[in-house]
């Protein structure tokens, strides 16, 4: 098969190498994103890592005092959220039930 190249500016709005080409009015962005980066910015200006580090011993002290919330924030940020274990469970009995397990495992 035939490498095909991308059409020319004009048709589709590319150029030649497949880049949006000027003029492109697709080609913008987001609109808001050089603010959200420059409020991220200004945000690890202001948080040092020794407040960062205090922040997050608060949490696990909390946590460990019985603060449910606190808990699933640390455990979430550190494992990941908890999959739906009843989704996984029914997925596999109708994957049984096709049969699609036994062919993928064996």
């Amino acid at each position: 098969m035939a490498l095909q190249r991308p059409s020319p500016t004009g048709s589709n709005g590319r150029a030649a190498q497949g880049r949006f080409g000027p003029g492109n009015k697709l080609a913008r962005g987001n609109p808001h994103a050089k603010r959200a980066q420059e409020l991220r910015n200004a945000l690890f200006a202001a948080v040092s890592d020794e407040d960062l580090k205090e922040v997050v011993q608060s949490l696990v002290k909390q946590a460990k005092e019985g603060n449910i919330q606190a808990a699933k924030e640390v455990l979430s940020r550190l494992l990941g959220k908890p999959e739906n274990w009843d989704t996984q469970e029914r997925l596999e009995e109708l994957e049984a039930r096709l049969g699609v397990g036994e062919r993928a495992a064996g």
